[in-house]
């Protein structure tokens, strides 16, 4: 197979604390286990920094782009181990805006192995949610939604960027695989309940109607926070299978990546092709 038709992936999972600097550490180790175990990418989890209940002490924590700790940390770490280092989501200033929305973004972050900042996506869908027998979550009280979906490339692997929640809203995948996305990555901190229910199948269905590799690296644990998350970081070729998946406790998982096996899955199903545009009408 030629020069870029692979991809040595990797997805870290993490049970992060209240603790930055601590937390960062947790993710550095493993992120250094993946890059010496030969992966030119690795993936981390939604808010990889930070889990913490307490959105006031977020918003005193973190800073912007140019001036939150993990963000250079990271950056500085991809150059380090000349890897694509992606990191899932950090809660982050906005560095431009309504001066009187004190909201912050959830924002994912790809490194280039020289640690420039490459692209950056702000979730758009937000996690505004009573799940039975458990508490609200209101994503959007503290966290200001994203407006465009981002394509990018990872060397020459177009990426269709998303967070979590994203997972549960097929359009955005259509449209970035669309766009040319033959790979989709999904940071998540998914709960338990939605997780042992939703989890595996929401990331089979976005590879298998669009033909593409996904990558979810996840949260997995009790936090500091009183929070539990499902974990189950999984690797799913364009097929819908799963090619590699962690338990619930933190870890990384490999896969190397093909690009014929989304040509192969295209071909076989060409969903892509026969997709048409309609109109709707109610009919009595």
């Amino acid at each position: 197979m030629a020069r870029g038709e692979t991809l040595h992936a990797a997805c870290v999972q993490l049970c992060s604390g209240l603790d930055i600097a601590r937390n960062i550490r947790a993710a550095t180790a493993l992120i250094r286990e993946a890059a010496g175990n030969g992966a030119q990418y690795v993936l981390t989890p939604e808010n990889t920094a930070l889990m913490d209940e307490d959105k006031e002490r977020v918003r005193a924590l973190v800073g912007t782009m140019k001036t939150d700790t993990a963000v250079r940390a990271f950056a500085d770490l991809a150059a380090e181990l000349n890897i694509w280092l992606h990191i899932g989501s950090l809660a982050l200033r906005p560095e431009e805006g309504d001066a009187n929305d004190t909201r912050l973004v959830n924002r994912s972050l790809l490194f280039t192995p020289q640690g420039r900042l490459h692209a950056w996506y702000d979730k758009i869908h937000l996690f505004d949610v009573t799940l039975k027998r458990e508490k609200a979550y209101r994503e959007s009280a503290y966290i200001r939604p994203g407006q465009v979906a981002v394509l990018t490339d990872v060397a020459d692997w177009p990426l269709g960027m998303s967070i979590c929640y994203d997972v549960r809203f097929p359009a955005l995948y259509r449209r970035l695989a669309r766009a040319g996305a033959i790979m989709f990555s999904v940071p998540a901190a998914f709960t338990v309940p939605t997780g042992e229910a939703h989890w595996h199948v929401l990331l089979r269905a976005r590879a298998i109607e669009n033909g593409a590799w996904v990558l979810a690296a996840a949260q997995g644990g009790s936090h500091e926070s009183g929070r539990r998350t499902y974990g189950h970081s999984l690797i799913v070729s364009p097929w819908g299978e799963v090619m590699a998946e962690c338990g619930s406790e933190p870890g990384v998982i490999y896969w190397k990546l093909a690009k014929d096996a989304v040509e192969e899955a295209r071909t076989r199903i060409p969903v892509l092709e026969h997709d048409r545009a309609f109109d709707l009408v109610r009919r009595p």
